[in-house]
């Protein structure tokens, strides 16, 4: 079915005013920021913003979504899943999670700060988080036969890998590259693991 121009037109101030709510929240945190402060930004009304969304928890949804669509994260997890090679796969697996990071790890952290807000915003967060560790459990069930821990034990693993201060210490504070972290990852699940 094909869009209106004026659906397309919504569409596309929705996507800028979330472009706007995200370089707010990175920067002044997702509950300092305001629903005005996030029209003036995107240049649209108040009301259009409340109009959009509804509530700020809204456009944090839309965020994640765009995050993920823009890191092809469904896709590459299916690529990952259908490698043969248990070293492959858990070369797949740490390429992923680096592949998500790369793409929005400020998203990463917006999610983190805005933890501490309402009860509806939290189930948000938790139903979001709930699909990616979905998605890691997963890659790592694939594995099972090839595992030399309990399956259970080593999903924790690469949980614990993909824990967003592991990302933050190593590349943002230590200055590695995503490239290097990604090799950390892949090494310590290897020998964790195989």
């Amino acid at each position: 079915m094909s869009r209106t121009y004026r659906q397309e037109q919504a569409e596309a101030t929705r996507l800028r005013i979330a472009d706007a709510a995200r370089r707010l929240f990175a920067e002044q945190g997702y509950g300092a920021t305001s629903i005005d402060a996030i029209a003036k930004e995107a240049g649209v009304a108040t009301r259009t913003v409340y109009s959009a969304f509804g509530a700020k928890r809204e456009i944090l949804s839309l965020i994640c979504d765009q995050w993920l669509r823009d890191a092809n994260a469904i896709e590459l997890a299916q690529q990952v899943l259908a490698l043969d090679d248990p070293r492959e796969r858990v070369r797949g697996a740490a390429n992923w999670l680096t592949t998500l990071y790369v793409a929005g790890f400020d998203v990463v952290l917006i999610f983190e700060a805005a933890t501490d807000e309402s009860a509806e915003t939290k189930a948000l967060l938790r139903s979001k988080l709930a699909g990616r560790n979905q998605v890691m459990d997963k890659i790592i069930a694939s594995l099972k036969d090839q595992l030399r821990i309990p399956l259970r034990r080593a999903q924790a693993v690469y949980r614990a890998l993909a824990a967003p201060g592991v990302y933050q210490e190593l590349v943002d504070e230590s200055g590695w590259k995503p490239a290097e972290f990604e090799q950390f990852v892949t090494d310590s699940l290897e020998r964790q693991l195989l």
